[in-house]
């Protein structure tokens, strides 16, 4: 009887100790997610600013959308208030307390939500969105594909100019490589720090950049294929 005390209180203090850290987790959540965030689609092709706040209101913490949010990403209207749902979800929600989205995070400051039958919406840190949209601008001009041993296997221009929701055009220039003309990219987008090449037949190319300032194409090979800004 004893021995069975012993484990009901062992297993009553550990229960207790994943409860409070259950709760210091939601508590630092909280914490973190006060400031401005830029809510957007997965492209940045329409975007809001956020604010979250530390004061209660209702069912649970203030918010500001920007004037614009309503017109960018119509479903920002029926948004009151925001919360922390179990350990990691970040709620945006209705005046009921229902959500309006839920967001949980991906990377390091980066949350991903869904709306059935619209898409995945991406919530992050304003200063550090804006960032993003600077590298983007810079991606814009002319590239060329080169192998390891540096020989050029084409050019490419990537523009600014919309071909799809959050898709951009891109043009390949004469006399590329077989493989790559066959590939035809027509459009091109920047995602999670990768630039995603994409063909009308939907097959796409990932390039990610490396520590020599170029752009690899993922996953390795043996003979990579890189792009570099001309």
């Amino acid at each position: 009887m004893i021995a069975l005390r012993v484990v009901a209180l062992l297993i009553a203090a550990c229960a207790a100790a994943i409860s409070a850290a259950r709760a210091q987790d939601a508590t630092s959540l909280k914490k973190e997610m006060v400031g401005q965030w830029e809510l957007s689609t997965t492209e940045r092709s329409k975007t809001c600013v956020v604010t979250l706040k530390g004061d209660a209101a209702g069912h649970g913490f203030k918010l500001e959308l920007e004037p614009a949010c309503k017109t960018a990403l119509p479903f920002t209207k029926d948004i009151v208030a925001w919360s922390v749902r179990g350990l990691d979800i970040v709620r945006l929600q209705d005046a009921t307390g229902e959500a309006v989205i839920d967001f949980t995070e991906v990377e390091a400051g980066i949350f991903e939500g869904l709306r059935q039958g619209e898409g995945v919406y991406i919530l992050q840190d304003l200063v550090a969105a804006r960032s993003i949209a600077k590298s983007m601008d810079e991606m814009i001009g002319d590239w060329a594909m080169v192998r390891r041993n540096g020989q050029p296997v084409c050019g490419l221009t990537l523009t600014n100019t919309e071909a799809s929701p959050d898709n951009f055009q891109v043009f390949l220039k004469p006399k590329c490589d077989p493989a790559i003309a066959q590939f035809n990219p027509t459009q091109w987008r920047l995602e999670r720090g990768q630039i995603i090449l994409m063909s009308k037949s939907g097959e796409t190319w990932q390039f990610e950049a490396d520590d020599n300032a170029q752009w690899r194409r993922v996953p390795d090979t043996a003979d990579p294929l890189i792009m570099l800004r001309q």
